[in-house]
């Protein structure tokens, strides 16, 4: 359990969050009178710990009051990022899921002009509204259906996840980051259905999805973003979604090929194959996949459909694969 230290909100965009002390959440929506709500992000949330270490880190260089890192919810009693895709977390009558772990650092932070380093991108996630209500400074924050045990559950995925402090050898084996490439989801104009589903696959199967990110089409920007996630956060093995196509906007494979040292053609070969038995559309995608020091890089298709049946089809033989990667396999 945890317990809500400041509730923020910004009424302009562009502005910096300030403590409201209280505010309603509006379901499918975020805060009220929030500039940020309504967008797939509805509603940003961070440990207190880490904004603590930050500071004892940037031995006072910048004032760290409650909504600099642009935080909705600042929580004492969470590492939010250690919960997978789906979590819920309930607070009186508001209930929330998360949907994102992690998210870029925008040009303009401050933060980061100023120390050189931002916690937001590694330690905030973000949810959705499920039930709304109001949240007030002091309120305790919960895991949904476990407000008396405080044990950890992951209600959407349907499986249960242990705490890894108390039973590591329930921790999940592989690490995974999720990226959607499409420019009317990065706009607001369509959800992101894709980039969920392969979280929630992930973690289904035992991954731990350690962040997801949404980026519109284009290839410096995928490019820079894949190469921060594989040598920054260093998971086993990164899914893009989304841009291997014929427009000429899908740009993911040339972004991919940039970003790996040594490429796996097999993989994207058999997808291929498989996807062929479904449809023969498949013959068009120009999906590659790679590898970039410790971390595989592949790219799936961008509908949800076609990313749960690729995903069935590679998850088994791909774990033997990462096995090899990270030396715990022979090959």
């Amino acid at each position: 359990m945890g317990k809500v230290i400041a509730v923020c909100i910004s009424e302009k965009k562009g502005t910096v969050k300030k403590n409201a002390g209280s505010c309603r959440l509006i379901e499918d929506f975020g805060l009220e009178k929030d500039a940020h709500a309504g967008s797939e992000r509805q509603v940003s949330l961070l440990s207190a710990e880490e904004v603590s270490a930050f500071r004892d880190r940037s031995k006072g260089a910048v004032e760290l009051p409650p909504g600099i890192f642009g935080e909705n919810l600042l929580v004492e009693g969470f590492d939010f990022k250690s919960y997978p895709i789906g979590t819920r977390f309930r607070c009186g009558e508001v209930l929330l899921e998360l949907t994102q772990i992690g998210k870029r650092c925008h040009s303009g932070c401050e933060i980061m002009q100023r120390t050189g380093e931002c916690i937001m991108p590694k330690e905030g996630v973000f949810a959705r509204v499920l039930h709304g209500g109001v949240i007030r400074c002091g309120d305790i924050l919960s895991l949904e259906g476990d407000e008396d045990t405080g044990s950890r559950m992951s209600e959407k995925a349907g499986t249960e996840a242990l705490e890894s402090e108390k039973n590591p050898s329930d921790s999940p084996h592989f690490s995974a980051a999720v990226l959607t490439a499409s420019d009317r989801s990065f706009r607001g104009e369509r959800e992101d259905k894709s980039g969920p589903k392969i979280a929630e696959m992930l973690t289904a199967a035992g991954y731990k999805v350690v962040s997801m990110h949404l980026l519109p089409d284009d290839e410096d920007g995928l490019a820079k973003e894949l190469l921060r996630i594989a040598d920054q956060e260093k998971p086993d093995v990164i899914f893009t979604t989304g841009g291997t196509g014929f427009s000429k906007r899908d740009r993911m494979p040339e972004a991919t090929k940039r970003v790996i040292q040594r490429e796996t053609p097999g993989i994207s070969e058999a997808i291929r194959m498989h996807s062929m038995e479904i449809t023969p559309r498949a013959m068009l995608s120009r999906a590659v996949s790679g590898i970039r020091g410790e971390t595989l890089i592949v790219n799936l298709p961008g509908s949800p459909k076609a990313v749960q049946e690729c995903l069935e089809f590679l998850l088994p033989p791909l774990e033997h694969g990462l096995g090899i990667l990270r030396g715990e396999a022979d090959g």
